[in-house]
């Protein structure tokens, strides 16, 4: 086909890609606003050694993840709930809780996912303050040349994490414009063999039209 041939197309026919953007991005929209906003809060606390060592410091590397491991359970989340007061069920809180290890940069980053964006910040405060109360706790037991110590390194800060409406309501631009033109397409397709203008023939074939036969007008039988 020619360029040409692709405007008159898009001419004819592109309202209809046009009502399917708008209207699949539209739906995106609505779906956002009727969710329910969850925000995400995350803190890092470092690890830090007594002592520049090296054995030391792999065996930190090594215990990092077992830390992360331990902070994660239903007893610290009900110490969490006891502290600030919050009517969850440990399990539920844990389920929206992550702890991850990064032994290349030696810190635990703790990440608490919750409707309320203060909530989640005061549960990931608290977290963090847990893990640095349990570390003292564990080098008040060792000597103060194995001591591995814990340190917030800045408080927790909550982002949106869904819903995401921009990106949702692109996406959903996006799919109505395919959307549409698959629906022109197969408009297309079904009138392939119909001729529309007589201009048309003309063109193609270099004859001119004397005239054109209009369609039989079927007219009713009964009597």
């Amino acid at each position: 086909m020619k360029i040409q041939e692709y405007i008159q197309i898009l001419r004819r026919r592109g309202w209809i890609i046009l009502l399917a953007a708008a209207i699949t991005a539209a739906s995106a929209f609505v779906f956002s606003e009727l969710q329910t906003p969850v925000y995400r809060a995350s803190v890092q606390v470092a690890i830090q050694l007594a002592r520049p060592d090296l054995s030391l410091t792999q065996s930190a590397k090594q215990l990092l993840r077992s830390y992360a491991h331990m902070m994660l359970s239903e007893n610290r989340a009900k110490q969490v709930i006891d502290a600030l007061g919050l009517y969850m069920d440990p399990r539920d809180l844990k389920d929206n809780v992550k702890i991850a290890a990064d032994d290349s940069i030696m810190t635990i980053k703790i990440e608490v996912d919750n409707t309320d964006g203060d909530v989640a910040n005061d549960i990931a405060n608290t977290w963090s303050q847990l893990l640095v109360q349990w570390r003292n706790e564990q080098n008040a037991l060792q000597d103060k040349q194995d001591r591995v110590f814990a340190e917030i390194i800045d408080p927790a800060s909550y982002r949106l994490l869904r819903p995401k409406t921009k990106i949702n309501v692109a996406a959903g631009a996006a799919l109505g414009l395919v959307l549409g033109a698959v629906v022109v397409f197969i408009l297309e397709w079904l009138e392939a063999g119909v001729i529309h203008d007589p201009s048309i023939i003309e063109s193609e074939t270099g004859l001119t039209i004397l005239g054109t036969i209009p369609p039989i007008q079927r007219q009713s039988s009964a009597r």
